[in-house]
């Protein structure tokens, strides 16, 4: 009971020193506090669980993410001064921005960067919500929103891809654009949707403006603020709970919550800008469709997917397993588990050995195939009598889908872990596959995407 009104007369003491000054603010300084705190108190409670404030929990990855998409509209507005959408000016624009724009260039490499950092961590957010176990009961949904998030994220990069009209990223819209080719029956329509016609053009260009200036911009703020809104709804970010009200006391948003949101906001801001003043953004030479470089890679986040193509057929490479991806990410939630452990990294110290092992298995595994299919084995040519479609795309993955089956069944009678467990060494074992894919794609892959070994 005295804790009780402990936390009451803490909480009054709070609303009264706010409803004072903003009744009766004395000076500028009151004013501006209380408009500060009046938005603070908007976007987050007015108390919160201390455990909640330790940096472990989050990473403050959400946080790091808003800041970045505020960033990204503040950088993306100023640029719009000087940009012109068109071929024959979108290149000479840049030049002019790095040229003769007081700060142009650090503001396009801040832009730049910031949106690098945006992909990266909002996908590690996403890891966070997972690894925590933070999608169960009224979260549900929540995650489905987070991967829509990843995915606008995503293609608001891809759509700025384009925008410099350089040889880099010419080259690499049109490498990503031709993936559509072989969703089956409407692939080419919607090429030429994407595109605006059968070739990257003009009206790829302003297509791609139009929907990183304006289109994506506006589904991302809206989402996020009903993502955000729905944290809050279902009782703010998740800890292991205590039953020890010691170890439960709540304390206040301001200054503990926000301070520390503030720092974490310095300390990315000031990485971005190192990052911008040391490191330029990548242009080329003005694109040149008559001109291929030599490798054409997707961009970085698309690499995974080119990639899986140098060994899968096109159409399960792109269109198949990426969607089987997507799909499972969206249902994570819904599944049937015995246990719903939240807050907890990893579930358990079982599901911490399991997905140690998964990992194992899939750093040793997976370079291990791209060595194999590279030098001594393509089913293709095993297969050569049978379409590719089937040899080289139905085969290999119906392969794969047993072996990852048996992977699973191994693990759950191995360790005896239960469902969670399980699907999480699934999880962890998948997503070390596809960075060991892009890292190749980006790291080892040459002229002709062949593969370059440093003892090569």
């Amino acid at each position: 009971m005295k804790k009780e009104l402990k936390k009451n007369n803490i909480f009054k003491r709070f609303k009264d020193s706010i409803y004072t000054r903003s009744i009766n603010p004395k000076k500028e300084r009151d004013r501006i506090q209380v408009v500060f705190q009046s938005l603070a108190l908007h976007l987050h409670p007015t108390m919160i669980p201390e455990k909640a404030l330790k940096f472990s929990v989050t990473w403050g990855l959400g946080g790091m993410a808003a800041l970045l998409i505020l960033l990204q509209a503040l950088t993306g507005i100023l640029l719009r001064f000087v940009y012109q959408p068109f071929p024959g000016k979108a290149y000479d624009s840049i030049i002019y921005l790095k040229n003769n724009i007081l700060f142009g260039d650090l503001i396009r490499n801040f832009h730049h960067w910031s949106g690098t950092f945006l992909v990266l961590i909002v996908f590690l957010h996403l890891l966070r919500v997972y690894f925590t176990g933070a999608y169960h009961d009224k979260r549900q949904f929540n995650w489905v929103l987070g991967v829509f998030l990843l995915l606008f994220v995503i293609f608001s990069n891809f759509t700025g891809y384009l925008l410099p009209w350089d040889q880099l990223a010419f080259w690499a819209i049109t490498v990503s654009t031709s993936m559509l080719f072989y969703v089956p029956l409407i692939g080419d329509t919607l090429v030429e949707m994407v595109r605006g016609g059968s070739e990257i053009g003009e009206a790829t260009l302003l297509i791609f403006y139009n929907f990183h200036t304006s289109i994506l911009p506006l589904l991302l703020l809206a989402v996020m603020g009903f993502h955000f809104w729905r944290v809050r709804k279902a009782g703010g970010v998740v800890f292991p709970k205590s039953e020890s009200d010691t170890e439960n006391k709540l304390v206040t948003t301001l200054p503990h919550l926000i301070f520390r949101e503030f720092v974490v906001a310095l300390i990315l801001i000031a990485v971005i800008l190192l990052f911008s003043i040391f490191f330029d953004a990548p242009l080329l030479e003005k694109a040149n469709p008559a001109f291929s470089p030599n490798p054409a890679k997707a961009p970085w986040y698309f690499e995974g997917l080119q990639e899986l193509m140098l060994h899968f057929h096109p159409l399960f490479a792109a269109i198949i397993i990426p969607t089987f991806i997507t799909l499972f990410l969206i249902s994570l939630p819904y599944l049937k588990y015995d246990s719903k452990v939240t807050g907890i990294w990893f579930l358990s110290d079982k599901g911490k050995q399991t997905s140690k092992i998964s990992a194992f298995v899939g750093l040793i595994i997976t370079p291990s195939l791209i060595i194999m299919d590279e030098y001594f084995f393509d089913f293709s040519l095993i297969l050569e009598s049978i379409p590719p479609v089937i040899s080289n795309g139905l085969f290999p993955f119906t392969l794969l889908l047993l072996l990852q089956t048996g992977y699973y069944k191994y693990i759950k009678i191995k360790y005896t872990t239960n469902k969670a467990e399980t699907i999480q060494a699934m999880f962890v074992l998948n997503l070390i596959i596809f960075l060991v894919l892009t890292l190749t794609s980006i790291l080892f892959r040459g002229e002709g995407m062949a593969l370059t070994l440093p003892w090569n």
